[in-house]
């Protein structure tokens, strides 16, 4: 073929091709190329989003150029049953569809070969090769949205009929003292509980509380970090919802006066089930439970979702990457702490690499990670799991939470000696983690030797992309939220609306983040028993990034709202 050449640019690839066929011109091919790469997508989105060329010439051009299969998917017949081989927020993420398979092979519909670079993460959750195939861009998202909504209708079939026969099982089976054998088998109350749980999981709720007060019963769910009431069933049932509850999950339903915990399993499919945490808690006019929801299917394990800047995202994958060395994530309950720990180690997880973690409990599954759940009744704690570790050639430890002297000791010296270790301990910021742990007893030899970076995080909700609107604030409002002069002058900043796609005009969240790498100075801070206050004024000096200013970058890049920045970190 010819080369084609508009202006200085010499054109290749897909827009060569569309020039040669005469879907575009060559001046129209070079302008598209320059305004994708400066919005920062692909040519094939460009193309298609401004309506430049029609998706069908482009599907057809693009399987000729990359010689990939091309399939008019309105006249395919979808299995429904592979959605869960993938889940739907990986095929809303990178707009893509499991289509069939073969052997140890998964067909993937995909209307732009960039969404090749994400087969290695669909590998990793399915253990199968990816192979792709090209579909007309409007035809492939209107299947996605047919086959995700068939998949939601069958789970809202599934609340609206037979919800007595939902499989729930208990990890562990034990026997239940029983002195309420009516209400345990109450239908209605049977019924009530496990279409809250579906619920719960079809509107993607991280926890449920069920909350009984003198004259009134409510269930609530957490959704996008907010607590929203769901329900209000008759105060006289509290009791009966309580008992069917500590039945599913295996606990004593005759003990009232103490906490619980327990754990509950739900098969929604053959290829789907979802784990929930149950802790109960006495309180005046009953027992309180709190089921958080522990879905690894909606648990996107990617180092790009989290919301690391690019400095930031640099520095977190070169401390990955040393063999050795205490990496800690801090941030209150309920921060995404644990989604942050599992997505390194889904990135060390290969089979050169010995990974165990001591948890309380599990709430990822992960093949290839040996994974403990820590038991106190039986003396299993986190200071006897890592000692277990440490005579089993580890290479990767990660314990899911330094609460005590023993466990913090024992984490330092496996750091020391060789091993990576991933841990959490709850502190307000990254400064605040050294000092706390001197505050534990971990002499400060120890603790400049051997942490080596520190994560503080927060999770702040995300502007719902179909409703956001611009909003207009005063330059000193700006000023006095800590913009600096020179950012406000371009600043667009958003308002959340509200519409039917979303949460009050929030839908989904994103983390953000304070990554500090303990430098040579901090160490020399800790070593003349320096407070976090000297520590958070180094890491200024260094130009590390505070969580407000994180925060604040989110509002400029328009990913979410000053008032929820606000909300958030409080400054």
């Amino acid at each position: 073929m010819a080369t084609v050449v508009s202006g200085n640019t010499i054109l290749e690839g897909l827009a060569k091709r569309l020039v040669e066929e005469n879907i575009l011109s060559a001046e129209a091919a070079n302008q598209a190329m320059i305004q994708a790469t400066k919005a920062g997508h692909s040519l094939i989105n460009y193309l298609i989003t401004n309506r430049v060329v029609d998706s069908r010439n482009i599907a057809h051009a693009t399987s000729r150029e990359y010689g990939l299969p091309l399939l008019d998917i309105s006249q395919y017949e979808l299995d429904n049953s592979l959605i869960d081989s993938l889940g739907e927020k990986l095929i809303r993420e990178h707009n893509l569809l499991p289509l069939s398979q073969r052997g140890n092979m998964l067909f993937v519909a995909v209307s732009d070969p960039g969404q090749f670079k994400y087969f290695n993460e669909l590998k990793f959750h399915t253990g199968l090769t990816i192979e792709g195939i090209i579909v007309e861009a409007d035809k492939l998202a209107a299947a996605i949205e047919k086959t995700l909504a068939s998949a939601d209708s069958a789970l809202m079939e599934l609340t609206d009929g037979a919800l007595e026969e939902l499989e729930i099982a208990a990890p562990e089976k034990e026997p239940v003292t029983d002195n309420q054998e009516g209400d345990i088998n109450d239908t209605p109350v049977v019924r009530f509980i496990n279409k809250i749980l579906v619920d719960a999981i079809r509107r993607g709720a991280s926890d449920i509380h069920f909350e009984p007060y003198e004259k009134k019963y409510r269930v609530r769910f957490r959704l996008d970090g907010m607590l929203q009431e769901m329900a209000a069933p008759p105060v006289e049932l509290g009791n009966r919802i309580s008992s069917r509850i500590k039945v599913m999950a295996q606990l004593d339903i005759s003990e009232k006066r103490i906490p619980q915990d327990g754990r509950i399993k739900i098969n929604l499919s053959k290829n789907r089930a979802v784990d929930f945490r149950v802790s109960t808690c006495p309180t005046l006019f009953g027992e309180k439970i709190v089921m958080r929801i522990l879905d690894s299917m909606s648990t996107e394990l990617s180092i790009d979702a989290l919301g690391f800047e690019d400095k930031q995202r640099q520095i977190v994958e070169s401390f990955i990457d040393k063999p050795y060395g205490m990496i800690l994530v801090t941030g209150p309950t309920g921060s995404g702490k644990t989604v942050t720990l599992y997505t390194a180690l889904s990135i060390l997880n290969s089979a050169d690499r010995n990974i165990s973690t001591a948890e309380d409990p599990a709430e990822i599954y992960m093949s290839g990670v040996n994974q403990v759940n820590i038991n106190t009744k039986t003396g299993l704690t986190f200071a006897n799991a890592l000692r277990s570790f440490l005579r089993q050639d580890p290479d990767v430890i990660m314990v899911g939470e330094i609460r005590d002297l023993e466990t913090a000791e024992i984490a330092i010296k496996a750091s020391q000696t060789g091993h990576l270790v991933l841990s959490t301990l709850h502190t307000n910021d990254a400064p605040q983690t050294l000092t706390r742990l001197i505050n534990m007893g971990v002499p400060s030899y120890n603790i400049a030797s051997s942490i080596s970076l520190i994560i503080a995080q927060r999770l702040v909700r995300k502007l719902c992309d179909h409703c956001k609107r611009p909003e207009s604030l005063p330059q000193e409002a700006l000023l006095k939220a800590g913009f600096r002069e020179d950012d406000i002058e371009d600043l667009t900043t958003y308002h959340p609306v509200g519409c039917d796609k979303c949460n009050g005009g929030y839908k989904g969240r994103v983390g953000i983040f304070q990554v500090l790498p303990v430098s040579e100075k901090m160490g020399w801070i800790i070593m003349e028993g320096g407070n976090s206050m000297q520590l958070e004024q180094q890491a200024q000096a260094e130009g590390i990034t505070d969580l407000r200013q994180a925060g604040l970058d989110k509002v400029k890049a328009g990913v979410t709202s000053l008032e929820e920045i606000n909300r958030v970190t409080r400054e």
